[in-house]
C-alpha cells in the first residue's frame, strides 16, 4: 500500500497509518537483527535497513521526489532481505 500511493502519485500520500507501520516495522527488524547480531550497523544488511529507513522518511517529508524515492527504498530492500546469509552479513565497517 506504502509504494502504490507514492507510485500513483495519490494525494495527500499514504494514511497515517501506513507512515506508521512502515517505520515501526523497519525499526522491529533493526532491533531484531541487532539483538542477534549485534554488529549489525556494520554489516551490508543494517545498512541497507538504514538507508531504507532514511529514503522513506525523506520521501514522506518531500526532501526527496516520491515515487523515484519510495521504488528505490523497495528495491534495495528487496535486495537486501533476498542476499545470502553470507552477503547480508558481510561487515562493511
Amino acid at each position: 500500500m506504502f509504494l502504490t500511493f507514492y507510485l500513483l502519485e495519490i494525494d495527500p500520500g499514504p494514511p497515517g497509518i501506513y507512515v506508521i507501520v512502515a517505520v515501526v516495522s523497519g525499526g522491529a527488524l533493526l532491533i531484531i537483527e541487532w539483538l542477534r547480531h549485534p554488529q549489525i550497523f556494520r554489516e551490508l544488511a543494517g545498512v541497507f535497513t538504514l538507508a531504507k529507513l532514511l529514503l522513506l522518511g525523506a520521501a514522506h517529508h518531500g526532501f526527496l521526489p516520491g515515487a523515484t524515492t519510495v521504488l528505490l527504498a523497495f528495491v534495495i530492500a528487496s535486495i537486501g532481505s533476498h542476499a545470502p546469509k553470507n552477503v547480508r552479513h558481510r561487515l562493511l565497517l
